[in-house]
């Protein structure tokens, strides 16, 4: 079995695991509906985006019950 010859220390270790790191999301709350959702995404509850309906809400939710 590998065994180190010296003790890293602990700047060492931690210049290690400077990346390892929890990014967090960047969540937004919808100006219409005022459900939260990521920026750049389609409002599931009302189907608009950018000021636009994109789908039905209908369709989406028996698309998914279907399956």
């Amino acid at each position: 079995m590998a065994v180190p010859k010296r003790k890293i220390s602990k700047s060492r270790r931690n210049k290690r695991r400077s990346h390892i790191k929890f990014i967090s999301k960047n969540v937004i709350e919808d100006k219409k509906s005022g459900e939260y959702r990521l920026p750049h995404h389609v409002d599931l509850k009302t189907g608009f985006y950018k000021g636009r309906q994109v789908f039905k809400t209908k369709d989406l939710f028996t698309k998914y019950n279907e399956q």
